[in-house]
Parts: structure tokens; sequence; C-alpha cells
């Protein structure tokens, strides 16, 4: 997929923990596993920010082998769960992950090793030619659901990202964000294309040694979703001094538009770049930017498609609206639109299913010079810090320890009715613990009864006068 001997001795990753590798380094890495002779097939990769986790990665794309991102550190339980549901023949993990039973060490590279699946059952064989990521839909709870992408998808939407960004060599992104979620991955893709430097980190914001790392490595842009850019207003960010950082990205969900004004007067008065986007898993990930000049003048919009792109509204009877800042679905057309989706194995050997169009589920409309904005979801999902959360999923897991509950939410918040007092510690500590997300995206309100509608629903609709 990259070619990646073009930049020779150039360093393609330098991680928090002090090692790197050069592209040749990293093309002859992949090489060494292409020998191996691996049968088709599919493989896990049990994802970290470190050199040896992305190494995974990037080898699997070049061999053509179909991979799955998964966050290493997920329940034990979890993970035996999509094996068992998706039965991959190798599995790319760490050290820190228990070695499993039918699998066989075949090839180590410091702390990870690429395990192979003794047996494999004829009947899993059949994998589409085309697929080459599949990843989860940005969720937190467990689901089987992936999201197909092809070497195709990943390569445009990459491409894209180079064009709109203005990307090359020079560049030293600074990638805090998960590899195995659609915006970390969609930063090592577009910056391998150029030949930049790819600083890998495991640490937080809230760590000092982040801020060193950033400092001494001389990154020159850094990604963040709405809660990254929220908890920099609290450290004072305007303050610090930052000479060699340049651009600064935002998406995985919608950030308050006096904090993008802010951010984007703070770009403008230091040289640099604040630049929102939108985009789903499905898209590879991004559909729209909202160009750096503009965040000033329009902090509530996405923005315009990105290049190769188009985005259109259309109307419940799936007619496209023309007329000016009137909702409808944000419908997006591209070459990055995924194949579809994966619930089993055999799905894996699906075609096409979208054909280039993407339904969002997100209700939009445009202004009089063609800029989007999103103004609520079709469906019952929230983003909280860049995940993506089905709220009927998460009231599911609830019901498992009590069924007078109902949940309800916006952006970087969910609030979780419940009739017992009693209960909202263990809730809150089931939620964090299955979802992975701190305690604090979550509220527990105590109400005395759920409201239902004549039909037996839960009247959610008179449950949101509780969120401020």
């Amino acid at each position: 997929m990259f070619n990646l001997e073009q930049y020779g001795q150039q360093i393609a990753f330098i991680s928090d923990r002090g090692d790197q590798i050069s592209y040749h380094d990293l093309q002859q890495i992949a090489n060494q596993i292409g020998d191996l002779s691996l049968r088709h097939g599919l493989l896990f990769c049990l994802s970290q920010n470190t050199l040896t986790s992305v190494v995974g990665y990037v080898a699997a794309l070049q061999n053509h082998l179909p991979v799955v991102l998964l966050d290493a550190s997920q329940e034990r339980t979890i993970l035996l769960y999509l094996i068992d549901t998706y039965h991959p023949e190798y599995l790319w993990l760490p050290d820190t992950v228990a070695s499993l039973d039918d699998y066989s060490a075949i090839f180590r590279f410091g702390d990870y090793t690429l395990l192979q699946k003794n047996t494999i059952s004829h009947s899993f064989e059949s994998i589409n030619p085309q697929l080459a990521v599949c990843l989860t839909t940005s969720g937190t709870t467990g689901s089987p659901k992936l999201v197909r992408l092809s070497q195709q998808n990943l390569l445009a939407n990459a491409q894209s990202i180079v064009e709109y960004l203005h990307l090359d060599a020079t560049e030293r992104p600074l990638l805090t964000l998960p590899m195995y979620y659609s915006y970390g991955m969609s930063i090592i893709n577009s910056h391998l294309l150029v030949g930049a430097t790819i600083l890998l980190s495991c640490q937080t914001i809230h760590q000092p040694s982040f801020w060193s790392f950033l400092q001494n490595q001389k990154a020159t842009s850094f990604a963040g979703v709405p809660f990254t850019y929220e908890t920099l207003l609290k450290y004072r960010f305007f303050r610090m001094s930052l000479p060699h950082l340049k651009t600064l990205t935002q998406a995985g969900g919608k950030l308050n538009a006096d904090i993008v004004r802010q951010f984007g007067e703070y770009a403008q008065d230091n040289d640099k770049r604040f630049i929102v986007m939108y985009g789903q898993t499905e898209a590879s990930p991004r559909m729209a930017y909202l160009p750096y000049s503009m965040t000033i003048q329009k902090p509530s919009s996405i923005g315009i498609p990105i290049p190769g792109g188009t985005l259109e509204i259309q109307d419940e009877s799936g007619h496209t609206i023309h007329d000016i800042l009137k909702d409808g679905e944000l419908i997006y057309k591209g070459d990055n639109v995924c194949l579809g989706y994966a619930q089993t194995r055999l799905d894996l050997a699906k075609g096409d299913d979208n054909h280039g169009v993407l339904h969002t589920g997100d209700i939009a409309h445009k202004d009089a010079d063609g800029y989007f904005y999103i103004t609520g979801r079709l469906k019952r999902f929230v983003k909280v810090w860049g995940n993506r959360c089905n709220l009927d999923t998460l009231e599911q897991q609830i019901k498992t320890i009590t069924p007078h509950c109902a949940c309800v939410g916006r952006d970087d918040l969910i609030v979780v009715f419940l009739t017992e007092t009693s209960l909202q510690s263990q809730v809150l500590d089931h939620l964090s613990r299955l979802t992975h997300l701190h305690p604090s995206a979550f509220h527990v309100q105590i109400i005395r009864e759920i409201p239902y509608l004549m039909s037996g629903k839960v009247n959610y609709s008179s449950l949101y006068k509780y969120i401020s």
C-alpha cells in the first residue's frame, strides 16, 4: 500500500519510549513477515501507540493481509468473544496480553509477537481480496460490528488529507489518539504517504512527559477530540511557547463554537492553523473540513467536502434539498466510503455494499456559501471524547443491574436516569469499566419513575429537560 523504500533512511516513527525506525527498515520488517508465506487470512492487531504495535499494522497492509485494529487493553472476555466471532488466523499482540490456546508464535519484534492459528477451518477462508482494514465503529461496548475498509478507501482518504492539509516530508505529527481509532489511523496513513516522521505517544495531555516529548521532538502538528481542546483551555494552552507546532486539528465530535473561535484566533495571532474536521469511521474517516481561514467566521460549521468527495442534504424521500438552511440527512459520496459492515466472519467475503455513498445519519443544512452545519442525529448515538456511544446499547447494559433506567445524552455527556440512589456507584463503575471512559463522562440523575409513552416506550424527549 505504501511505497516506503522511496524515503530510505528517513525516520518513519519515533516513540516516547525512545525507539525509532526508518522507512527502509520498516519495509524490511514487512518483507520478513511476508517471507513467512502466510496463508491468506485475517489478522487481529492488538494496538497501542508504540513502535512495535504500529510495525505490525504497516506490515499487514504491505503484505495485503486484512487487519482488524483493536484496543490492546480491552477486557479479555471481549477479545475472546471477537476471536470466536471472526476466527482470525493471526494475532499481533504485546507481551502484556497472555497467549491464547490454539495459536503458536511464528515471528517476534520487540515486545510484540505474531501468532498463527494451529488449525485452520477451510469453511472460513473466504475473504474479499479488496479488504484491508476492519475497525470498530468508534464504539466502546465490545460490539462485534466492524467497518470494512478497502485499500482504495484508505488511499483515497489519505491522499485527500495530504492535499487539504498540505502535508509533506517535513511534518512531525504527534499521535496521541489511539491507532485503533479511525482518526488516529488516518494520521498514520496520510503521513506515511509523504515520508513524514510520526511521533507516537502513549501519554496524555495531563502528563508533563507528554509536553516534554512534544517539545523535544519538535512536533509540528497535534490532533485532538473536543474534550482535548476543552482541557487545553483549562491548562492555559494559549500561554505556552510552542514555536515548532504549526497545525492543530480537531475531529471526533462537535466542539463548542466559542472554543473553535478561541483556537482560531489563537492560531491566527501565532502563525498557526486550527482546522476543524468532520468524519465517520465509515468514510475512512474524513468527509469535510473547515479551512483555517474560516474558523473565526464560521465556528459552528463542519466546513466543505474534502477533495474528491461531495456532500448533499436529502429529505425523507431521498430527494436532494437545494434550499439554504433547510435541514435533512447529510449524504456523502466518495471513493473513501467503506465497503460495508461485518458482524460475522462470513461477512468478510462481502463485496461493496455502499458503492461510494454514505448515509451519515446526521441532520444538517448548508449556508449560502456552501458550508455545512450539523444540527442533530437521526439515531440515538452521541460522541464522548471521540467515542461514538449507542445510548440504547448502554441502556441494555445498565438493565443487567436494574430494569428501571434510561439514557439520553449529547456530545461529551451521557445522562443515566435511575430510580434507586443506592445503585449510582455500581452503575457508574460498570459503565466506566465497560467503555474505558472516565466516570465523568456519565451523569446519574435520580428520578421517582422512568416516564413512558402510551406505546410503552420510554419518553426520552421528556428527559432532555434535565440536560443543561
